[in-house]
């Protein structure tokens, strides 16, 4: 039997798509899992489960022995602040702890999960790729800060000769969204209609299933010590609402000016928190919809063949496994052709949103 693979953070969204492409691909599966995680997401997969803490590096040794690879996947994303601690803990101490732990086990191959976020945002009219300044200065929010540490400390073990190699996502959205995710609940939120208005502001969405399909693809031909970004395209929050409505029927909603959302996040926020929600819109999520609008993943297609699929298909098939899943009742995906010809008219010639 060959070498299994190792996973941490295998119950997420992008863990458990992960998990999925391997397992279809034949590979012999290990799911790095904390003590107190049903992780449902994993449930009737024939994997082997094991007990790991990206904060107990003793735990991580067990759970990579005999491993060939590892796919670090463990983080936390926040949108306001550093959580108290457990950002730097789990984006900065959590991947130097499983990068040596993978060193001290001798493991084939380390693949890390990183973030666009780990590259700064500005100067803004200029593409970001994989040459783009790191946000490490205090002025920028904890969870980018703690992308870019994450890496350097990665970087510090890959000198002690690890072979590792990093991938940047983008806005991951996509199917078995188990949570769902913030952005999954963004989009159950336009097809119910509970997102009167949204933001003039976008960001650079990438299918889930893409991203995992960048980190085999990592595996298999990245360069030692180098960076990948996966991105998608662009749309802006009326642009993913105008997709939304082409698949489900849902109403578009009103779109505000930046000025007046961010007026309003100290509100919504005090309602957020008094109703023991997460927020979905703060100060920092505002901000990271005015940035990261030109990404380039030239370098990924070129090194690895990575190629990301249309937002149409990846929002598509989300409201299929919602309704699959049971989420959501049903959803209107009778006549993908049909959408497909007249998202492809209105871009060229230029009429309505645009079709990545």
């Amino acid at each position: 039997m060959s070498e299994p693979v190792a996973v941490t953070g295998a119950s997420g969204h992008l863990g458990n798509n992960l998990v999925r492409r391997l397992l279809a691909d034949g590979r012999q599966v290990r799911v790095v899992l904390l003590p107190d995680d049903p992780a449902p997401a994993l449930e009737g997969l024939a994997v082997e489960r094991v007990s790991g803490d990206v904060l107990d590096p003793d735990s991580l040794r067990s759970a990579f022995r005999g491993a060939a690879t590892v796919f670090h996947l463990a983080g936390v994303i926040s949108i306001a602040g550093g959580m108290g601690g457990k950002v730097d803990a789990i984006n900065v101490a959590g991947v130097r702890n499983a990068a040596e732990a993978a060193l001290a086990e001798g493991v084939g191959r380390f693949v890390h999960c990183s973030s666009i976020h780990a590259f700064s945002a500005e100067p803004l009219r200029r593409p970001i790729d994989e040459r783009r300044r790191r946000p490490f200065h205090r002025g920028r929010a904890a969870y980018d800060r703690s992308k870019a540490a994450g890496e350097a400390k990665l970087a510090d073990v890959v000198a002690d000769g690890l072979d590792a190699v990093t991938v940047n996502p983008t806005g991951i959205i996509g199917p078995y969204d188990f949570g769902p995710s913030r952005m999954g609940k963004v989009l159950l939120m336009l097809r119910a209609g509970r997102l009167p208005v949204v933001p003039d502001g976008g960001f650079n969405w990438v299918d889930v299933r893409d991203v995992a399909d960048a980190l085999i693809r990592a595996e298999h031909h990245g360069q030692t010590g180098e960076s990948y970004i996966a991105s998608g395209h662009w749309q802006s929050l009326h642009d993913i609402a105008e997709l939304v409505h082409e698949v489900t029927g849902a109403r578009v909603p009103a779109t505000i000016s930046m000025a007046v959302a961010r007026l309003g996040v100290p509100f919504v926020s005090f309602f957020d928190h008094r109703l023991g929600r997460e927020p979905l819109f703060t100060a920092e999520s505002l901000y990271a919809l005015r940035t990261y609008r030109d990404v380039d993943h030239s370098k990924a297609t070129r090194e690895l063949g990575y190629m990301p699929r249309p937002t149409l298909e990846t929002i598509e098939d989300t409201f299929r496994w919602f309704a699959e899943a049971g989420v959501i009742d049903s959803v209107r995906v009778s006549r993908p052709g049909l959408r497909r010809i007249r998202a492809w008219w209105r871009t060229a010639t230029g009429r309505g949103v645009r079709r990545a």
